[in-house]
This record gives C-alpha cells, structure tokens and sequence, in this order.
C-alpha cells in the first residue's frame, strides 16, 4: 500500500569556511534530531531544508536512534558536501504514535530525486503507466531474454493502448496493479493481466534507467516512479479565503475511508478554484491527510490562514492510483520538482543566488519614512512594478528591487486588478505589508510556459523578512530566541495624481507626512471562520465548513 510518510533526501553543499546553514540539535520533550534556525539564503534553506524537519539518515546512514554526537560527527566528517534523509515535523510525530518504523521508509523511497542546493539532479526514473484495453487488446507482447531476470514487454503497437500510455519496446515490467512481478514467469503474469479485467497498471523501467538502479543495487518500486504517463491527474487548487471562507464542507464518511469536499458554493473561492463534489482531499499544502483524524485536517486547513492549496482527487483518479498502489502525492512531488526545474534551469552554485527565476515573498513593516517604494504601471495595460526603492527602508530591506512585478499583496493575485485597486489595497494593509514579486524575465518565462505564479515555486515558501542577523551556529547548546522589533507606526499620505501615461504611487511620505484618513466602513474586516454545521444525520459522517 502507499505509504503515509514521505521522507525528502536533500543533498548540501558548502565553501570552504562556510557552514550548512542551520542547527542540529535534540530538546526536551521532543523526539529525534532536530533542524532549527535555519539560514536565510544558506545552503539548508537552498536545499528545501525546514525549521522542524528530523534528520533520518546522513549519507545513507540510519541515526534516528543514534546518539546525537554521533550523528554530528557524520556530519562532519562528510567535509564539504552532505546528503540527509529529512522527515517534517507532523509526519514524524505521527510515525512516532502510529508505531511506523521509519528505518523501513527509508528504504521505502531510496531513490527519490536528491535536491542538491535547490537543484534536482537527473535521474532516471521508473514510469507508472495506465492500460486500458481497446477492440484490438493492449498492443504488446511479453518476452524474456535468456540469462536476464524479468518479462519484457515487445512489439507494441505504435498506434495501441501500451503506447499511448507510455510504454516503449523492450521496457522491463516491474510490478502490475502494485505487485511485484520480477520472478514471475510469462503465464503467470498473462493470468494477473487477465484477471485485471479491462485496465491494468504497469510500472515499466527502459533500459537506461534499469542499467542505473541495477548499478546502484537498488529495488525498484512505485513510489520511485514518474506520473506523467497516468491519464487522469490529481488536482491542485489554490484557494483564498474571501468573506465568507472557503465556501465548501469538508466530510469525513465512515463508510468510505477519506476525507471530502461536499457542498461547494457556486461562485466561491473553492468553486473558481475547480474543487468538485466528493473530491478526496489528499494534502493540505504538501502534507499527507489521509492518516488524520477529521479534526485534525479541520485544524489544519484552519492554521493555513488565508490562504490554502489542496490535492485533491477525483473518483477516477483515486482509483487509478489505488490501482496502482501508489499516493497521488507522487504527482504534488513532480509539479514541485517541475516549478524548481524551471525556475533554476542552470546548474546551481553554492554562490548563486537561491531566489533567481523565482518569485519573492516581501514582508515590509511601515517606519516613519513609510513603506519606501514607489508602485507604478502603465496606463491601458493590467500589471503593476515597483520602482524608486529608497535605499536602507522597509522595502530595500524585506528584498523589493525597481521593476519587480507585482503578483500578490497581502495573499490576494492582483495581476488583473486596476492600478488604483492596488493602491487601495496596500494603504489598507496598514502597518504591514505582505508582497509577492518577481522580476521580468521570469515573469515572461513562467507565463510562456503557461505556469501560475504562486507562492508554491518558492519551493521552502520563505518570506523576506527584514534583515536580521544570521545565524551561523551548527550545533547551539541551547535553544536561541529571536523576538521581532516592534514596528513603527506611521500614516502614509494620499498620492498625488499619478502623471500620464505611467502611473505611479509614492509609498515613501515626505519628512512631514499629512494622516491619511481614518479606514471607512468599507475596509476589509479580519476574515472570519465560517460556522460550524454538522451532517444531518450522525451515521453520514464528520462535516466541518470552511
């Protein structure tokens, strides 16, 4: 079955004289060996590596239950360059309670693409393909080659199902609606196909990618495997909360295993979004569900704030990948791999900047001098930048540079707002500010591509802060807190009208700024959860509205 845990394998590179980037560390109360405060921009950040996360190998060595200065000492004898076996926070401590033996998971998934600052490295990799049959069957034929282990599927049909779905002239067949089929003999599998019915799953390797994972004497399975030949595709809807929620329930059905999404509202967020009645939810923000409790996926997508994303699957998908053995998370890991691949097409160094070709999230807190930016755009053309960054202010700080583009402000996409809209918007938000920007050229590249702009194709979805001073530290004795300053509070002025044709508003008052005006009735309000409703009759399930 598809596992519930999915261990990250993050490979770290450093300089001479310079550290990973983050703390090792174990503390009271909590079990396993803990990463925290980790560095900004450093080699950690840059490889995907989170505040929380458990190391459950260094370099393939199993140290959960090691001593922590043996676990140290791995480290540092690895020199200049690392590969961990990570675990986030959640998914440990729930192993932890279920009893899963975590040494077993990391065997599970050996092979999973290691991130080598921020980088993903080319490896082949295993396919999961989906067969239907047709009038004239699959379209292969099943042969073996003396002295080689395994059935090889041949002659496809270049127009037949095998092809379309992904399979190609002598692939090896690994497994068949998730089992293992290495030493089957031809009949046998001929009986397992059969008795498939009128679809079957194979999860094939070519040659190459045979050749790799031999050499490296590792088993294949399918959680190993691409997705993109699989015809039906989970779901990732990206939701903003308006003011009334979400505008959808969420069902947990004793009588089928799942979490649900029911009652959607016509024309809510999560209806534009393109959740549909009685989709699974399988994620919330990259994290499992499936082994939580309902309220615990409640207080989940309730932490998320304003803003959420959700896998999800529909009927037909879910039961291709239950067919198949395998989590639709695989498919969550290939679109993030994906967005990091096209954002950093060029081999990384660990001098190169961890934020090129790829969006930032600014968080400006308003001083006296306000926010420091000026917000232009170009009359009769939808899109806002940022121009004159005053050097040393809260813009120049939190990482806002002249002509970035604007996506978002404050969680809201305001790619297709009007110019004064935006302005509305930021001298409503206050004291602080949450922007997320992105330069041209990637602006241009992602939307040649056709992929949204979002918070996910930051990969660790950090936010710029003000700058504060890094921590260099690898192994702290004890636990270091860092209180936020205290922002300044001060009243931007109204901007003077913007010349023709760009538009610009000053974001930066003058040394005498004039008080804006108090908020009207018409601010937004603080988003609140929308009620709570149960199902009309106990037996049906668990509902909680969002």
């Amino acid at each position: 079955m598809a596992s519930s845990v999915h261990p990250r394998v993050l490979k770290l590179t450093k300089q001479d004289g310079q550290s990973y980037g983050f703390f090792l560390r174990i503390e009271m109360g909590k079990e396993g060996h803990l990463v925290r405060n980790v560095e900004k921009g450093g080699p950690a950040e840059q490889a995907g590596m989170k505040d929380g996360d458990r190391v459950l190998r260094v370099n393939g060595v199993f140290v959960d239950k090691e001593e922590h200065t043996r676990v140290v000492e791995l480290v540092k004898e690895s020199g200049l360059s690392v590969t961990f076996q990570v675990l986030d926070e959640e998914s440990y401590e729930m192993a932890k309670e279920k009893g899963i033996s975590l040494s077993e998971e990391g065997q599970a998934r050996p092979t999973q693409q290691p991130v080598m600052n921020g980088v993903a490295g080319a490896i082949p990799k295993p396919k999961l393909c989906y067969l239907v049959k047709g009038e004239k069957g699959y379209g292969f034929s099943l042969t073996s080659t003396r002295g080689v282990q395994g059935m090889f599927l041949s002659e496809v049909d270049p127009s037949g199902v095998a092809a379309k779905a992904g399979v190609q002239n002598n692939d090896r067949l690994i497994e068949l609606n998730g089992d293992n089929v290495e030493s089957s003999n031809h009949e046998q599998i001929v009986d397992k196909v059969k008795a498939s019915g009128n679809s079957v799953v194979f999860l094939v390797v070519d040659r190459e990618a045979d050749r790799y994972y031999k050499n490296k004497q590792i088993k294949l399975a399918g959680g190993m495997a691409t997705v993109k030949h699989l015809p039906h595709k989970p779901r990732i809807a990206e939701l903003t909360k308006g003011p009334d929620g979400y505008g959808f329930y969420l069902r947990q059905q004793h009588a089928k295993l799942g979490h649900f999404i029911k009652d959607i509202d016509a024309g809510s967020p999560a209806d534009k979004a393109g959740l549909k009645d009685m989709d699974r939810l399988v994620a919330v923000n990259g994290d499992p569900v499936d082994s939580l409790e309902h309220e615990q996926v409640v207080e989940k997508i309730r932490q998320c704030g304003k803003k959420s994303t959700l896998l999800v699957v529909d009927g037909e998908t879910d039961q291709m990948y239950k067919m198949a053995c395998v989590s639709p998370l695989l498919y969550w890991d290939e679109v993030m791999d994906s967005h990091s691949e096209a954002a950093e097409p060029a081999a990384a160094t660990p001098s190169q900047e961890s934020s090129e070709h790829k969006p930032r999230l600014c968080l400006l807190e308003k001083t006296s001098g306000g926010f420091g930016f000026h917000l232009n755009a170009i009359q009769g053309l939808s899109g806002q930048f940022v121009k004159e960054v005053a050097s040393g202010s809260p813009a120049d700080k939190a990482g806002l540079a002249d002509d970035n583009i604007v996506i978002e402000v404050n969680g809201d996409n305001v790619e297709n707002k009007s110019y004064e809209e935006v302005v509305e918007m930021i001298k409503k938000s206050g004291n602080r500010l949450e922007m997320l920007v992105i330069e041209e050229a990637a602006y241009d590249y992602f939307k040649d591509k056709n992929i949204p702009i979002t918070t996910a194709l930051i990969g660790t979805s950090k936010t710029n802060k003000p700058a504060t001073p890094p921590v260099k530290a690898k192994e702290p004795k004890k636990q270091e807190d860092h209180p936020a300053p205290a922002p300044v509070t001060a009243k931007a002025p109204s901007p003077s009208p913007p010349p023709s044709p760009i538009l610009a508003a000053n974001l930066t008052p003058p040394h005498s700024p004039a008080p804006a005006a108090a908020p009207s009735q018409d601010s937004p309000k603080e988003t609140r959860k929308r009620s709570v409703s149960s199902s009309s009759s106990a037996s049906e399930g668990d509902d909680e509205r969002f």
